[in-house]
Formats: C-alpha cells, sequence, structure tokens
C-alpha cells in the first residue's frame, strides 16, 4: 500500500534512470524524514557472514598481491573458526553493503591504488559511473602500485559496463578541478582513502561533502589505524557530528571504517 502511493525518487533526485530504494516522498505530510537506511543499517550488513562470503569469492576474480593474499586468509581463518557468528568489517564490506543498498548510479573514490574497492563497488553496481582519483605512487606503503591501466583492466575483467574515469594527481588539486568542470555532479557513494595527514584527510572530506546526494553513503578508511589514530576526530569534525547526516564506526577489528549517510541539507 506504502508503495503504491509513494512516489519514488532518485538518490541525487535526478530525473530519469532507475529508482533508489532509500529516498521516498508522500503525496501528502512527509511525517519522517524521507532517506530510509541508517549508517546502522549498513554497518549490519556490512559485518554480515554473507557480505564476507560474496567479498571473498570476488576476490578470487582479482590479480593478487601480498595484501590481498593476506586478505583473503585472514577472511578464511575468522569463518572457518567462528562461522556466521564471526562480526568483521573493513573498507571492502562497507563499500560492498553500501552499494548493495543503494545501487549507485555515480561512485567517487580518493585513492584507488589497485583497484579494489572500485571492483567491490562495480561488482555489485556494474553500470555505476566510476571516478577515481590517485597519486600512483610508485612503491606505495612498500608494495607495488601498478597503475591505472591496471585498475582499468581489472575492471574490465568484472565485467563493469559503466564509465570509468581515473585522474592522475594531488586529490586536493584535482578534484575541486572535476567538480568545477562538472557543477552538476552528485554522487550516491563517495569513499576517502587518499592523503592520510590529519589536514589532508578533512580537506579531502570538506571538498567532496557538497557533492554527495541525500540519501547517499560517504566512507572514511583507517580511523583506528596506529599511525593515523587522528582521523577518528577529523571524521567527527567534518561529518560525524554533522546532524544532516546519519553516522557510525566500525572499530573492534582491522584499522576501522566510518560511514554516514546524508539525510537532508
Amino acid at each position: 500500500m506504502l508503495q503504491t502511493e509513494n512516489e519514488i525518487l532518485r538518490c541525487d533526485q535526478a530525473a530519469g534512470g532507475a529508482a533508489c530504494r532509500t529516498v521516498y516522498t508522500t503525496a501528502g505530510t512527509q511525517w519522517l524524514e524521507p532517506v530510509q537506511i541508517s549508517a546502522q543499517t549498513i554497518v549490519r550488513m556490512a559485518t554480515s557472514d554473507q557480505t564476507l562470503g560474496e567479498i571473498r569469492q570476488m576476490m578470487d576474480r582479482l590479480t593478487d598481491d601480498d595484501y590481498l593474499q593476506f586478505l583473503k586468509g585472514y577472511y578464511d581463518t575468522g569463518r572457518a573458526n567462528f562461522g556466521r557468528d564471526w562480526h568483521y568489517a573493513d573498507l571492502l564490506t562497507f563499500l560492498h553493503a553500501s552499494a548493495k543498498l543503494l545501487r549507485p548510479r555515480r561512485y567517487l573514490e580518493i585513492g584507488v591504488r589497485r583497484g579494489r574497492s572500485l571492483a567491490v563497488v562495480s561488482s555489485v553496481a556494474p553500470e555505476c559511473a566510476i571516478t577515481g582519483f590517485d597519486l600512483w605512487m610508485e612503491n606505495y606503503a612498500g608494495m607495488p602500485n601498478p597503475g591505472a591501466d591496471f585498475v582499468s583492466e581489472e575492471l574490465s575483467n568484472l565485467g563493469h559496463r559503466g564509465s570509468l574515469q581515473l585522474i592522475s594527481g594531488n586529490s586536493h588539486e584535482t578534484v575541486p578541478q572535476f567538480f568545477a568542470d562538472h557543477p552538476g555532479y552528485q554522487f550516491d557513494l563517495i569513499n576517502v582513502d587518499g592523503d592520510h595527514s590529519e589536514d589532508g584527510a578533512q580537506a579531502d572530506l570538506e571538498t567532496v561533502l557538497p557533492r554527495l546526494a541525500v540519501g547517499g553513503v560517504i566512507v572514511l578508511d583507517d580511523i583506528t589505524h596506529p599511525q593515523h589514530r587522528y582521523l577518528e576526530q577529523v571524521w567527527d569534525r567534518v561529518v560525524g557530528n554533522n546532524p544532516d547526516f546519519s553516522s557510525a564506526k566500525y572499530r573492534e577489528l582491522g584499522y576501522g571504517v566510518a560511514v554516514a549517510v546524508r539525510k537532508q541539507g
């Protein structure tokens, strides 16, 4: 009854295209906020065994490196030892859960590296238009960083059918320039995982936040990483304490992830 009387809108309320499942409006009084998912919904899905299993299968389709091999073993050991009661989350599980809920039309990522996060979103939403920014610094974090062509090939192998823009350079310059060139763009899903300095991460968050659609989701990685613990405070300042967002954190295992849904604004 409710669904037949309601008009379904896209996350960014743009005309045309498939409907977003998170934003509704009624013909009469809107008693509650129209966004119908919270950050807690994403946390519950991100920590589920089903999400872990689906990502684990996708990992087998990616080109291995030392970290991916470690991550596969970590997933396998946790699920083998604790079964469906094991609740673990990382950036990949948060993006997978968000993409399943949103079916994003546009995804923006700062900090692409080998493209694993892009692959997760693409595996759930293969027609999503993806825009990624990275410096593709050689030997970043002590591991190979093969560059944008490698990322394009990884997504192609997964069957990505949407547009793909991979922009090389300093995100504090390239992202504002991209927005200036595309003043009408809004994004359903944004992942900030680039500059991990306190000022740099805050600048990236503040730059992308106005382009997050109502009903859209933003994610920040590494909030409990021992080398970057200040990222949690950055998140709180920019997003976590902002009343326009439903926000949550996962801090139990790994390096921690923060997630938020734009409710309004």
